[in-house]
């Protein structure tokens, strides 16, 4: 059921282990999370320190149409998932980061990725809202989410508030991690942001996948761009990215798996099969980012004093 990269020879105090819970997804959500909680409990037994869940882990992807009855899915944070994962977190002695289906208030709905430490009978320590937010077909998100809070703008100042939102760091046990989601992916902003703030790993749940429609040839470059622009960041910001997708075919959608774990120079150090369940092991080195950084000072050469623009939608003649 596991795949395991090959152990860095370095200091072992420098290398967290992490853990990507990928699988298949049944209607309603106790069996799904019953499912993702035996994975993590196999995680943990194989020495995660870290284990992360796929995107909307608890239910089938329902934004592959727009039904208001959804709604009655979400939770609030805290909530019953979020209990139980603190209790298993604590239990375990394993960060979680986990994602949610979150209500937030009356008709304010987010996807939402939370971390747990297992420190104090389990307590969220990071609370991050999807920032940009899909409409595609059968992507339906903007039904169903709003995009999280802005830098500045979250309800409480707190870092270890749940109602932290926008570009954050979690100080976990072993490693400084950035939670950002699936279409985010796809945004270098984001991951250079939350890189900025000190993020040496970037974990990006996911939901990802073919309509059954698209030929073999879309499919290939779907995915390649998939796995390309998420490596481009690992090297752009010489930290350790992991992406975790589901698998199994849903209405329309046939999602491709292959979570995957690249080191700060884009090498794909552990990837999961296509199409099966798996809890994929990756052991990630921390000492590399230094090495990286030293050798390609990408962070070093920016030219922070020519971005402002970076700020404007489209930048006309």
């Amino acid at each position: 059921m596991a795949e395991t990269s090959k152990r860095s020879t370095s200091d072992s105090s420098s290398t967290v282990r992490i853990g990507l819970v990928q699988h298949a997804c049944q209607p309603g959500t106790e069996a799904n999370l019953d499912k993702t909680i035996e994975m993590i409990r196999d995680a943990a037994t194989q020495g995660a320190q870290i284990v992360a869940t796929q995107e909307l882990f608890a239910s089938r992807y329902f934004p592959q149409i727009e039904d208001a009855k959804h709604f009655e899915s979400a939770e609030t944070i805290p909530g019953p998932t979020s209990e139980r994962l603190r209790a298993l977190a604590a239990e375990l002695g394993v960060e979680i980061t986990a994602s949610l289906f979150e209500k937030r208030a009356q008709g304010i709905y987010h996807n939402t990725s939370i971390m747990i430490s297992p420190d104090e009978g389990g307590r969220i320590i990071g609370l991050y809202r999807k920032m940009h937010i899909p409409d595609d077909p059968r992507f339906y998100e903007k039904f169903y989410f709003t995009p999280g809070d802005a830098p500045g703008h979250a309800i409480h100042p707190s870092p270890t508030s749940a109602d932290r939102a926008g570009w954050q760091v979690q100080q976990t046990r072993s490693a400084k991690t950035g939670m950002l989601v699936c279409w985010d992916q796809w945004f270098p902003e984001a991951a250079r942001l939350t890189a900025l703030k000190g993020a040496q790993i970037l974990f990006y749940p996911t939901a990802i996948g073919w309509c059954r429609s698209e030929t073999t040839q879309e499919r290939a470059r779907q995915k390649d761009a998939w796995i390309t622009i998420q490596r481009s960041h690992a090297i752009a910001n010489g930290v350790f990215v992991a992406a975790i997708n589901r698998v199994g075919t849903e209405d329309d959608l046939a999602f491709w798996g292959s979570s995957f774990v690249a080191d700060p120079g884009g090498t794909i150090i552990a990837q999961a099969t296509d199409d099966k369940e798996q809890v994929l092991i990756a052991d990630c080195d921390l000492s590399l980012i230094d090495e990286h950084r030293e050798g390609w000072p990408f962070l070093r050469d920016r030219r922070v004093d020519a971005y402002s623009q970076i700020t404007q939608r489209y930048l006309s003649d």
